[in-house]
């Protein structure tokens, strides 16, 4: 009988290993000065970042936390003026860091930050940035009551600039009592199963397409350098999202850009808008053909966080090869008309009241306006209707003088 039960405890026990494999992270301890562990974390990372490529284009790069990612020398238990902070570096001194913050009941991660550096080819292949660049993200959504460890195995998206990091699988203590892992745990929410009928979400869908939301507010947004402006955009702007939710079905999200919750960004060579609002990222740049002495939008990206019901926490979209809102150097294009920019199968934009120019500028407002082709439509309608009434009219009227001379002359007759 103990022989029978044998290979199916052999078989549990190495399924229970795999499972313990597959759900740790990499492993990280900070020590003081005498030797004591202070910070305790297992992390899982996944990043995507946005730069510039070879040709003038746009490159969207996504990696995992390196299995190779060490401890880095800048980690700290702290004392009474600095805080703990945990520090990690992989590749060509990419390091991502965790400072640490504490009240009386509660330590949380006050700041995680990321410094990553454009000339490491082997995490961001084709750039042609030498610089490092660093993104900070401010009260994240880690914390944990003190003497206990902080777990989530879910995914959580953070989002600055032209950056995304997802976290999963995290386990870890920072203010370490005994040396290792409390076995008190504080577990995320996104862990916690609901024992409530779910709501309905807050953020803008279409229920169907015979229901379109509403138009969005417009906002006014532009880039500038040293010489002045280089990119103006007023308009009313509206993400359509397409993903797949848990249960395999295609849904739809819509995100409406309200302005007074927008950040703006800008560069000009070329010229680029970053617009970021409740973590989302949308990037356009412009493009301008010497030849024809055009301009337009050649590039569109986005990173967006999902609804609960997607199947993935996250999206990110882009298309680097686009001819969009043409117009003639030095005048600005402009569309009353609601229109939609397809830039992937999954992903478009619906501008609304727009007027937008790039490049050379008179001041900083806008040149004069080239209409867009939905306008200039809008306009024939009216006319094509008014000349049909207009030459309705006049045939009545031929049609009335030509009775009203035949039956005169045949009052001449009798």
């Amino acid at each position: 009988m103990a022989r029978d039960f044998a290979p199916a405890l052999t078989a549990l026990l190495l399924l229970l290993q795999g499972f313990l494999q597959m759900s740790s992270g990499l492993r990280f301890e900070v020590k003081d000065s005498s030797n004591k562990t202070c910070i305790l974390a297992d992390l899982s990372m996944k990043f995507s970042v946005l730069y510039n490529g070879t040709q003038a284009k746009e490159v969207i790069h996504g990696f995992s936390l390196p299995a190779n990612a060490s401890l880095h020398h800048n980690s700290t238990c702290g004392n009474g003026s600095v805080s703990p902070l945990l520090a990690v570096v992989f590749g060509a001194s990419n390091i991502v860091s965790m400072n640490f913050n504490r009240t009386a009941n509660q330590y949380h991660v006050g700041e995680l930050s990321f410094s990553y550096n454009l000339s490491d080819q082997a995490f961001f292949p084709n750039s042609t940035d030498n610089r490092t660049l660093e993104v900070s993200f401010l009260n994240t959504s880690i914390a944990a009551a003190v003497n206990t460890t902080y777990k989530c195995f879910s995914e959580d998206q953070i989002t600055a600039g032209r950056v995304n990091i997802t976290l999963y699988d995290i386990k870890l203590e920072a203010y370490v009592a005994n040396g290792t892992f409390s076995t008190q745990e504080t577990v995320c929410s996104k862990d916690i199963p609901s024992t409530t009928a779910p709501t309905p979400t807050t953020r803008p869908t279409t229920p169907s397409p015979t229901m379109p939301p509403s138009p969005p507010q417009v906002g006014k947004y532009n880039a500038s350098d040293a010489n002045g402006t280089c990119l103006l955009i007023s308009s009313g702007l509206q993400l359509n999202i397409t993903y797949t939710s848990k249960t395999n079905k295609t849904s739809r999200d819509v995100l409406s850009l309200d302005p007074s919750h927008v950040t703006s960004k800008g560069s000009c060579n070329p010229p680029t808008l970053i617009l970021e609002f409740n973590q989302t990222s949308l990037n356009l740049t412009f493009h301008k053909n010497v030849t024809s002495k055009m301009y337009y939008l050649g590039s569109v990206s986005v990173h967006a966080p999902l609804p609960s019901d997607a199947k993935d926490v996250n999206f990110t979209a882009g298309n680097e090869s686009l001819d969009y809102l043409k117009a003639t150097v030095g005048k600005s294009y402009k569309c009353k008309s609601q229109q939609t920019l397809e830039i992937t199968k999954e992903f478009s934009v619906n501008t609304v009241s727009l007027q937008v120019q790039a490049f050379n500028f008179d001041g900083d407002t806008f040149g004069a306006a080239e209409e867009c082709q939905l306008d200039e439509n809008g306009m024939l309608v009216p006319i094509i209707v008014g000349c049909a009434l207009a030459g309705l009219v006049l045939i009545v009227l031929i049609a009335y003088l030509i009775g009203r001379k035949r039956s005169h002359a045949g009052y001449q007759t009798i």
